[in-house]
């Protein structure tokens, strides 16, 4: 039987918290192969319980150096110095073997026990930033749902933190085990790691000049081939000066533009239309559904027939 602790610290936010408890500290045995579950205990600052949480083991922190499976979930401080009997236990419980998972921004407090340090880490996408500030020796990930770097597992902001749980679970107990548990907890069975977080539009030029104008004019016509040169033109620019705009005003090169919104128009047919994927492809610009699934992919992390069937409101 796997031990899981979750280290319940003094910034713990209640979401992710819940997440682990329900995953971890339900007996669920029913669903597993050999008839086994996971042994769960909160670790605390004192040891005490925490009632909320139901009737459940409590231990200190020093006790997280003899679980198999350290759980850490966020923190709502994260420029806070962590309790240093938990970075401790983290370090001890890490040294021993065990596996380390933090939840959303509890990235931060494995980042400040130093476990992250040269590996890469996912954590909110808006916190991305600031756990590269705070701890530059971590390689922060905004575009994907979790890492999994073997003993230490990071997750994304909120419901990214269930994926995470869904996917030691089938880890552990098997694929048969986290399908069953999805099923109770009426989500998606399976999220792959590498599906990104979100895809954010790009900033819109600010004021009403011609770039804003060119900008929204490619926008109304996606589904046919726009070349730089064009959009530069509708701008009244060269095409030298409209890549130093929209990369000021953008982030973005003019092709990366049209790339991605071209994958947003997909996104929003995908969620929100019965359009079969050549459909999509054509609706887009792209052409052929090979040509959608390929930038598709390399945007979103998952095909297009995937992103429909975890996000698609038209068939739920």
């Amino acid at each position: 039987m796997i031990t899981v602790g979750l280290a319940l610290h003094a910034d713990a936010m209640l979401y992710e918290t819940a997440i682990a408890a329900e995953v971890f500290g339900v007996d669920r045995s029913d669903l597993s192969a050999d008839g086994t579950w996971y042994a769960f205990v909160v670790a605390t600052p004192d040891g005490n319980p925490a009632p909320w949480l139901g009737r459940t083991t409590s231990v200190d922190f020093d006790a997280l150096a003899d679980v198999d499976l350290v759980v850490v979930p966020s923190t709502d401080r994260l420029d806070a110095a962590p309790d240093p009997a938990l970075l401790d236990a983290l370090r001890t419980a890490h040294a021993r073997g065990a596996r380390i998972a933090s939840l959303c921004t509890g990235a931060f407090v494995v980042a400040a026990a130093g476990l992250l340090d040269g590996r890469e880490a996912a954590t909110h996408w808006m916190h991305v930033d600031e756990l590269e500030r705070l701890y530059p020796a971590v390689r922060a990930r905004a575009d994907v749902l979790f890492v999994d770097d073997g003993q230490i597992l990071t997750s994304a902001g909120k419901t990214a933190a269930l994926d995470l749980c869904l996917h030691l679970v089938r880890t552990d107990l098997g694929s048969a085990a986290a399908n069953g548990l999805a099923r109770r907890l009426v989500v998606a069975a399976q999220r792959t790691g590498g599906q990104a977080q979100f895809i954010a539009a790009p900033v819109r030029p600010v004021g009403s000049d011609r770039l804003g104008v060119a900008l929204d004019w490619a926008r109304g016509r996606l589904d046919q081939p726009i070349t730089v040169d064009e959009l530069a033109r509708e701008a009244g620019l060269g095409s030298r000066q409209l890549a130093r705009r929209m990369s000021a005003e953008t982030g973005l090169t003019p092709l990366r533009w049209l790339h991605r919104e071209r994958v947003l128009r997909a996104q929003e047919l995908l969620e929100r239309t019965d359009a079969s994927v050549e459909q999509v492809a054509s609706r887009c610009g792209w052409g052929t559904a090979t040509t959608l699934r390929r930038h598709f992919v390399r945007a979103v992390g998952v095909s297009p027939t995937t992103y429909r069937a975890t996000y698609g409101t038209r068939t739920q």
